[in-house]
């Protein structure tokens, strides 16, 4: 089932729908078509009470204040860092806006995230769709992309991100949700443990972009083939860990197509989430700067009360040849899902 409400207007005056897709077993999600921003995923723990394991915001205006943190959006044209806010294709370079430092972040200074998107319902999918024209935050080609989020009955959120361009360009999409699995306002998420289906990394140089090196992870905190608890690497004495401030890092993953790639869980409340994707990384942020702030129904947010698992190209790939290729070809189709399913035990 899929409702609509209000959910306010922008600061410049348009309106702002909040979408709420639920399920047979009582499992909802809420998204906005401001940013297609996942507000609110409200799932069973292991005693069978729905607790909402989402962080995000009550009003637009408290996503556009605090845009920096980007939760719950569906960030592009490019996630993620490139380096100096350029990159070269079939020989042109590009120059972007440079938002973080010298380099360029998650699309830019107005990035999808902050746009009101077109919507339709199609039976249990929510559709969300926008036109990026050409030159938007210095990206070449219109671009048009569509984003949809279907919820299963059996409490899976699956986004499929679909785009085509009328010129080369480049493209990576994924979705900014913070997972809290206690609660959204349960405070840390240290003892949160994650497994991570990959034995490699890219490297981060000292601008925070990938250097182009791919590390093994082997004997390092980044090793999470067994699941371990967040608290226990995040700040460990080695020097990703701490040129990150904590995890901030890319996971080469292991498979191909739709695959599980991460498994995240929480002892307190039992509550699991198994991502799959068809992406190639998986950038996990564990919510090193997210600062002070009010969330949802008054809820304290703080540092590390949150870990983000963005499913992905990998970061600054048009300028690493030896990185999988994010870019989109005129007329090719862009396909990537992810899927987030949710458990107990």
């Amino acid at each position: 089932m899929i409702t609509t409400r209000p959910f306010g207007t922008t600061a410049d005056g348009t309106s702002v729908t909040c979408f709420r897709l639920e399920n047979a077993a009582g499992a909802w999600v809420e998204v906005l078509d401001y940013g297609c921003i996942l507000r609110a995923v409200a799932v069973p723990d292991r005693a069978g009470a729905l607790r909402d394991v989402c962080l995000g915001f009550d009003t637009v205006a408290e996503y556009q204040e605090n845009h920096q943190g980007y939760l719950g959006a569906m960030v592009g044209r490019c996630a993620n860092r490139i380096r100096d806010a350029r990159f070269t294709l079939d020989g042109r370079e590009y120059v972007l806006a440079a938002n973080e430092r010298p380099n360029h972040l998650h699309g830019g200074d107005r990035g999808f995230d902050q746009y009101v998107w077109d919507h339709s319902i199609e039976g249990d999918t929510v559709v969300f769709s926008r036109t990026s024209p050409d030159g938007e935050e210095g990206y070449p080609g219109t671009l048009k992309v569509r984003v949809s989020y279907t919820l299963t009955e059996d409490n899976a959120l699956r986004l499929v991100l679909e785009g085509e361009s009328d010129a080369d360009t480049v493209v990576n999409l994924t979705s900014h949700a913070y997972w809290n699995l206690n609660g959204h306002g349960a405070g840390g998420v240290g003892s949160h443990t994650l497994s991570i289906d990959a034995i490699a990394l890219t490297e981060l140089g000292a601008d925070n972009c990938p250097n182009g090196t791919i590390a093994s992870v082997v004997g390092t905190p980044f090793d999470l083939r067994t699941a371990c608890p967040l608290e226990a690497g995040w700040d460990a004495d080695h020097p990703q860990i701490r040129q990150g401030g904590g995890y901030d890092h890319n996971w080469v993953l292991r498979g191909s197509g739709l695959h599980r790639a991460a498994v995240l869980a929480a002892p307190e409340s039992g509550i699991t989430l198994s991502l799959s994707t068809t992406q190639p990384g998986l950038q996990v942020y564990t919510g090193n700067f997210l600062p002070e702030t009010a969330g949802k129904g008054g809820a304290r947010y703080a540092p590390r009360c949150g870990v983000a698992m963005e499913a992905q190209g990998f970061p600054n790939a048009m300028n690493l040849p030896g990185f999988p290729s994010v870019v989109l070809r005129a007329g090719e189709r862009y396909h990537q899902e992810i899927i987030f399913a949710f458990g107990h035990n």
